[in-house]
């Protein structure tokens, strides 16, 4: 696979990633606020732009299913890493709004 693509999918991953954590801690504070339907606009466009992230990561799991091996790299490991981190807030973030939720009736 041509270095140059894997790092632009790479730097996808970590991008998308980073923006879904980013949406989904926003989604927190929202909902730490009472306001939920922006909380949970914000938790849907989380789930989006991680799958967008994921699109990527599948993407590289194709070429290496393929023959077509990725070179393993610190910053691939960076992308891997954002992703699981931001799949991971995303889960914590959605219990957190219904902890507020419940709080708040």
């Amino acid at each position: 696979m041509d270095e140059n693509l894997t790092d632009a999918i790479v730097m996808n991953l970590v991008v998308n990633s980073g923006e879904a954590r980013s949406l989904a801690m926003e989604a927190i504070e929202l909902a730490q606020q009472g306001q939920f339907d922006e909380a949970d606009a914000k938790i849907a466009a989380a789930h989006e732009t991680i799958n967008a992230a994921h699109n990527f990561q599948t993407e590289l799991v194709q070429k290496e299913i393929n023959n077509d091996p990725v070179p393993m790299s610190l910053l691939m490991c960076h992308g891997q890493d954002h992703l699981m981190t931001a799949m991971v807030v995303i889960d914590l973030a959605e219990k957190f709004i219904a902890v507020y939720r419940k709080m708040a009736q």
